[in-house]
């Protein structure tokens, strides 16, 4: 079981095991927003506001969550982390502007398609989804695809290196002769 609290090192690790093969982590850069994109239009409703500043479930659920992402110890990631889900649940706001069937068509459809996106991103892997085993993992995918996405760009890069030294490299697995 992760241990929720432990520094952002630590849970990109565990989380960089169960994603070394190129293909999958491609797979994540759009299966995870894809996933994160469904949650927030699905809390997307009901509307209501707070002081006049116009609230819904989606941003209610975010506060404990980048709350966490800043407390894992890499502050830098965890405001990037922040800024990128904080776009998705704004744009998750504009997506079901019709009734309730156009809300649940974007928020169900969109999950559906991220977790097929995801599995088959593990198929390349040859590992199960680490979620599977471990429902704390879950967090973890959007800070992983946050660096993952990032460290190409000159950021995150001591970070990134530490992940690699301690999960190994990235590979292509052969499928023809799986390990």
């Amino acid at each position: 079981m992760t241990a929720p609290l432990r520094p952002a090192v630590d849970l990109l690790v565990q989380y960089a095991r169960f994603h070394r093969d190129r293909r999958n982590i491609l797979m994540h850069f759009v299966g995870v927003p894809m996933i994160v994109l469904a949650l927030a239009v699905l809390l997307s409703r009901p509307g209501f506001a707070i002081a006049g500043l116009p609230l819904s479930p989606a941003w209610v659920a975010l506060l404990p969550l980048a709350s966490w992402y800043l407390a894992r110890g890499g502050l830098r990631l965890g405001l990037a982390v922040n800024a990128g889900i904080g776009l998705l649940v704004a744009l998750a706001h504009g997506l079901p502007a019709g009734g309730i069937g156009s809300w649940l068509a974007w928020g169900l459809g969109l999950l559906a398609l991220g977790w097929s996106i995801q599995f088959v991103g593990h198929y390349y892997e040859g590992r199960k989804p680490a979620f599977l085993d471990d429902l704390g993992t879950l967090p973890v995918g959007p800070m992983f695809v946050t660096l993952e996405m990032l460290a190409p760009l000159g950021l995150f890069k001591s970070l990134a290196a530490e992940v690699e030294r301690r999960a190994g490299p990235t590979v292509l697995r052969n499928l023809a002769h799986p390990a």
